[in-house]
């Protein structure tokens, strides 16, 4: 009788575990995990309830979402404010990096929960095995706070490649027999010949918002700055010679950047429409209102396919070189991920929640869903190769594309794990040839490392950051459209940010530097 009670015992305290943790999909045979996670929503990608990725994962991982979807112009300062909120309902925050001065803060202040803390437990096997075979460690440990500890999951990569550059129209080269541009001289010639072609055109347009153009941009003048900027800071970018921080937004670097975009501006190359409303960016690219834009090759064939412009042929081109060489945008192996907020860590399901996310993003299954789709939906596999259905392989906007609007796979937000070899699978030769041109040109520089401030300095940052970033917002608009003077204007505009507290802002990022 004794070894009875004892087998069903253990039995017992198996079945607890199981219900408890999850397995390797963070599943077992108990009701689904409910919790409220939030998604930055692309208006050229609107968030769909029934994606495939979505109701796949609910059955694969055994969770149950509720989806607070954001628009992404609006993301960041909707998360400040959930995180500010004591009776925030959120349990999970997707596209995150809280390295930056105002999420650190949050961090730091308790809003969200340190990851790191159950990752030492071992709650999160996946991510910690995909750290482990990457060698990613050291990457890792630089997103660690001043307290030692890390708030997020980060999205992860083998191998940076350049999915999105300057999107221009090859059929309008040869018709004016021009040679593909190297330089930001040739994209003006460029633009200027697309004008007076037609002079209703705007030929350079941007996607979604001006900090897409801005931060594929600006690298070759030596700076990263604004909304996506490399540092987070807004208004500093880093010397990558010196190591170290410097004003970027009140620098010569940015003043001869503004005078190229100003030009633009002032000669009706550059859209005045800097967010366009809606999907208006693909109907301004496929009908002639626009001949370039720094966008993703990815949204070629869309435009094509809806374009009746007969012999339309956009192609993606290498970044262009400017005053500071060809640079892209400053891309690391780790990228914005997925964090807990501190209401999440009080559930009682905690570690089932944390493993079910585990398994959602970092595991192989979830590698493959979030990349690929379903085996028997997405695709096929032939003698170990990956063949995709007729119908990705027939679209006009190309296997990536139709994967992506028909079934939520390959969405910056939400896939949290990146193969280069997997994701090539889903691209043309000719894709394949560019990204062989940037990684021969050395063009994409790495992520400049996170400071670590302490408790106090994080919270004054995150105080000059918000004033700064306003006024720099404002100023910049109006030099690009002429509102302001870049030679009359600029001493004050510099003395403004100065009186702002730009110079006490960089120093606490250079004493926190690592």
């Amino acid at each position: 009788m004794k070894k009875i009670a004892r087998a069903i015992f253990l039995a017992l305290i198996v079945l607890l575990t199981l219900s408890t943790c999850g397995g390797q999909k963070g599943t077992s045979s108990s009701s689904p995990v409910k919790f409220i996670m939030t998604y930055s929503d692309n208006p050229t990608l609107p968030f769909k309830q029934d994606w495939l990725v979505v109701t796949e994962s609910n059955k694969l991982f055994n969770v149950d979402i509720t989806w607070e979807v954001i628009p992404s112009v609006d993301y960041t300062t909707k998360i400040l404010a959930e995180l500010n909120d004591p009776n925030t309902k959120i349990d999970v925050m997707l596209y995150l990096s809280p390295t930056t001065a105002d999420q650190a803060k949050a961090a730091l202040d308790g809003a969200l929960t340190p990851i790191s803390d159950y990752v030492d437990k071992g709650w999160t096997p996946n991510f910690s095995k995909r750290i482990a075979d990457w060698n990613m460690k050291e990457e890792l440990d630089l997103r660690r706070l001043s307290d030692g500890k890390f708030y997020f999951l980060p999205s992860l990569t083998d191998k940076p490649f350049y999915d999105g550059g300057l999107l221009i129209r090859e059929d309008l080269l040869d018709e004016f027999k021009m040679a593909t541009p190297v330089t930001f001289d040739d994209l003006y010639l460029y633009l200027k010949a697309c004008k007076q072609r037609d002079p209703k055109c705007y030929p350079l347009t941007n996607l979604v918002a001006p900090y897409v153009t801005y931060r594929m941009t600006q690298p070759s003048w030596g700076i990263s700055l604004a909304n996506s900027s490399s540092t987070g800071t807004f208004v500093l970018s880093w010397d990558y010679d010196k190591k170290e921080f410097f004003a970027g937004a009140i620098s010569d670097q940015y003043r001869d950047y503004l005078r190229f975009l100003s030009k633009l501006y002032a000669e009706g190359l550059y859209d005045p429409e800097f967010v366009p409303e809606g999907d208006m960016w693909a109907t301004k690219m496929s009908t002639g209102a626009a001949t370039a834009s720094y966008a993703y090759y990815d949204q070629i064939g869309g435009v094509h396919a809806n374009s009746n412009i007969k012999g339309i042929r956009f192609n993606m081109i290498p970044p262009l070189r400017g005053p500071y060489g060809a640079y892209h945008q400053p891309r690391a192996r780790l990228g914005n991920g997925v964090a807990f907020t501190a209401a999440a860590q009080k559930r009682p399901d905690f570690e089932r929640l944390v493993r079910a996310i585990d398994a959602m993003f970092f595991s192989d299954a979830a590698a493959e869903l979030w990349c690929l789709g379903k085996e028997g939906v997405t695709f096929s596999r032939n003698n170990g190769k990956i063949e995709f259905i007729p119908a990705a392989l027939n679209s006009p906007d190309g296997i990536y594309k139709y994967l992506q609007v028909n079934y939520g796979t390959g969405a910056a937000t939400s896939q949290l794990i990146w193969f280069n070899a997997q994701e090539m699978l889903k691209y043309d030769q000719n894709y394949a040839d560019i990204n062989a041109k940037v990684a021969a040109m050395n063009a994409i520089p790495i992520v400049p490392p996170a400071a670590s401030l302490s408790v106090t300095d994080t919270e004054r940052a995150s105080i000059l950051r918000a004033t700064l970033r306003t006024s720099f917002e404002v100023w910049t608009e109006d030099f690009i459209t002429g509102r302001k003077s870049l030679n009359s204007d600029w001493a004050a505009y510099v003395k403004e940010m100065k009186d702002l507290g730009i110079d006490e802002f960089l120093n606490i990022y250079n004493r926190s530097k690592r």
